[in-house]
């Protein structure tokens, strides 16, 4: 995973946590978002997303 795939998944579950904390999204809806945020966090932390992998793509630059 990139670095600019990993910075654009943190910043958009900031921004999903933001909005639920702040009751901008609730009830199934807040509470998908923030799986949907967990999930963004935690992929970018451990560098790997299960996703690209099936589909194989790669946004990590080529040395």
């Amino acid at each position: 995973m990139g670095s600019t795939d990993k910075i654009v998944r943190l910043i958009l579950a900031a921004i999903i946590a933001a909005l639920y904390a702040l009751g901008y999204v609730s009830g199934t809806l807040g509470i998908v978002l923030l799986v949907v945020a967990v999930i963004f966090a935690a992929t970018s932390f451990v560098n790997f997303c299960p996703i690209y992998k099936i589909f194989g793509v790669n946004t990590c630059k080529v040395k």
